[in-house]
């Protein structure tokens, strides 16, 4: 009776050892398979063709552009008034100065006009602020602040440069609907862009970029309002002064 329960112990065991040695063989297997030689991986990667990627994401071209964005945008952080004020100044002389380049004719026709760029700096130096707080929705900017200063652009464009109260009126007249009109064509669009994209430190700026172009057209604008008065009143203009000075230098020469 022992021996039987003897050979029947021994013969489970070596079953039990028997489907161990079965499941551990297909567990290496399936090992084995998983891995891939070394000289097939080799051989991929030298039958793979090279890829060729980009150097940098395809907005990389505006990080040059990073660090003077940030630091205005901390600028306008610390010091919003004085930013603006500063933003200004640059606007409206490179609006006038953009201006007088394409009247010149690169400065060709006629020298360059400082006085016409003070006048510009200090229309900036007083709008700037009030202009900083107006300008708040695209409808109450262009129904009430737009019309009020062209309005007040051109008629201090007209007064500083030495006409009477009647004269800016003129200018008033003659320049501030049309140029409110094509207002509508642009600042509505940038507005609402700027409103919905642009975070608010970086507004200032963006609209700017804008407002130069905007400016280079109302001086552009005013200047022939200007030229248009004195042909109407028979005061010569510039072009008839340039013409002038070159008969003479003819006339000079060949005498």
């Amino acid at each position: 009776m022992s021996f039987l329960s003897f050979a029947g112990r021994s013969t489970v065991r070596r079953l039990q050892q028997t489907v161990q040695r079965n499941i551990s063989r297909q567990h290496q297997a399936r090992h084995e398979s998983s891995k891939q030689p070394p000289n097939a991986s080799t051989s991929a990667s030298q039958q793979a063709p090279p890829q060729r990627t980009i150097p940098g994401p395809a907005w990389a071209w505006i990080e040059p552009l990073v660090a003077p964005m940030r630091g205005y945008g901390n600028m306008q952080k610390r010091r919003p008034l004085l930013t603006q004020l500063e933003s200004t100044l640059v606007i409206y002389f490179l609006g006038d100065l953009s201006a007088q380049t394409m009247q010149s004719a690169a400065f060709a026709d006629a020298p360059y006009e400082p006085a016409r760029g003070l006048r510009a700096l200090a229309i900036a130096a007083t709008i700037s602020i009030p202009s900083y707080n107006i300008m708040v929705k695209v409808l109450v900017n262009q129904t009430f602040f737009t019309p009020l200063f062209n309005t007040y652009f051109f008629g201090m464009q007209s007064l500083l440069s030495g006409a009477t109260f009647a004269e800016a009126k003129r200018r008033v007249v003659d320049t501030v609907p049309i140029s409110w009109k094509n207002s509508w064509k642009v600042w509505p669009l940038v507005t609402a862009f700027s409103f919905t994209f642009i975070p608010p430190q970086n507004r200032s700026v963006f609209a700017g970029v804008i407002a130069i172009f905007w400016q280079t057209y109302l001086s552009w604008l005013n200047k022939n309002a200007e030229a248009m008065e004195k042909e109407s009143l028979g005061e010569p203009t510039e072009a008839d002064t340039r013409t002038q000075k070159a008969t003479k230098a003819v006339q000079a020469a060949q005498t």
